[in-house]
């Protein structure tokens, strides 16, 4: 069932986002934070991303939800269920990614929308969103996320190329900014933060000690699949997983190692 109330979703439509503490609870953040350090795979195929200040972000990207512990958590119900209440739709999963940020050297996201992106994939609609849960500790140290309240409600706007990354107009983005608060979105190993497409975020780089890994389940509504093909996925039902199966997934991971 859907984790949140009416007034929730109400929230998440006039700001573009909600903050779930705790969606995720302590044994379960130690599963998800040992097994993403753990996990060769991750080191293996991060790409860089410099972000044009001497520092780089890293992003492992994947576009299926299996049958492995990122799979159970991209299909859990407590995520997509309250995805679907968020989006009002069926949702399914569009990707998965890591996002890699190393102690002193983790680099900066510049200001963007991920409908900046998905938009070229063929989704007619914004009708997408992200769950962005914390695997480290997510602080204004290590760079955590910063998002501007309400922004979604401005509409897709134009994304350029900045250094390795694509950022939203710099000049539209700092209009933006005299007229809406910015949040930073500091946030405890599983606290979770769903924000919508058009939703603006950024993030510093990470000058402290310690790494900060996020994890982000992004899906897109039903009613949005692509008119073309991309590098991501048209729609196919999702096969929720019980809750229950994260544990039930580190138990066997960690039984294993």
């Amino acid at each position: 069932m859907s984790t949140i109330s009416e007034e929730q979703v109400s929230s998440f439509q006039e700001d573009g986002y909600l903050i779930v503490r705790g969606l995720f609870d302590s044994d379960e953040a130690d599963i998800l934070r040992a097994a993403a350090h753990a996990d060769q795979s991750f080191k293996d195929n991060a790409y860089d991303l410099k972000d044009g200040e001497g520092g780089k972000a890293q992003l492992v990207l994947w576009n299926s939800a299996g049958e492995d512990l990122w799979g159970s958590i991209a299909r859990s119900e407590r995520i997509v269920n309250t995805m679907e209440a968020l989006l009002g739709d069926e949702v399914y999963f569009y990707h998965s990614k890591m996002s890699i940020k190393q102690p002193r050297t983790g680099g900066a996201w510049s200001w963007h929308q991920d409908y900046g992106y998905w938009y070229q994939n063929g989704c007619l609609w914004p009708d997408m969103g992200s769950a962005f849960i914390a695997v480290d500790p997510n602080t204004r140290a290590n760079g955590c996320l910063q998002v501007l309240k309400g922004s979604h409600k401005l509409g897709r706007i134009e994304h350029g190329e900045y250094g390795d990354q694509t950022g939203a107009n710099p000049e539209r983005t700092a209009e933006a900014m005299k007229v809406m608060k910015t949040v930073y979105v500091e946030l405890a190993p599983g606290d979770t933060l769903f924000f919508h497409s058009n939703l603006l975020h950024r993030s510093d780089q990470n000058t402290s000690e310690h790494p900060r890994w996020s994890l982000i389940c992004c899906y897109n509504t039903k009613h949005n699949n692509p008119f073309k093909e991309s590098h991501h996925p048209f729609y196919s039902p999702i096969e929720k997983l019980p809750d229950t199966a994260i544990k039930e997934m580190g138990s066997k991971l960690f039984e294993k190692g």
